[in-house]
């Protein structure tokens, strides 16, 4: 929204902004919201494939499981059954 009034505050004072800078100011004004649209939007469907814990999604969690690297240490939810992999160093 600061970005979005900053650039509002560059709209001439005192009379209406001409078509052209009207134009010029919307185009930056909307290519910002897509660029957080497309940001949330790839927020929100990586969330659809986390199930909280990982364990039925390790090999695409990039959160919890970079590499794949709980596999190294067996089937199961590594995590929930105390496995500290990330810590370890081994994983």
């Amino acid at each position: 929204m600061d970005e979005i009034k900053a650039k509002l505050d560059r709209l001439p004072l005192g009379r209406p902004p001409n078509a052209r800078y009207w134009r010029s100011i919307s185009q930056a004004i909307a290519a910002t919201l897509d660029t957080k649209i497309q940001a949330l939007t790839k927020t929100r469907d990586r969330l659809d494939g986390c199930i909280g814990c990982g364990c039925l999604s390790l090999e695409t969690c990039a959160l919890l499981n970079p590499g794949d690297q709980a596999k190294k240490h067996g089937a199961g939810p590594r995590y929930l059954m105390g496995d500290d992999i990330l810590a370890s160093g081994t994983g």
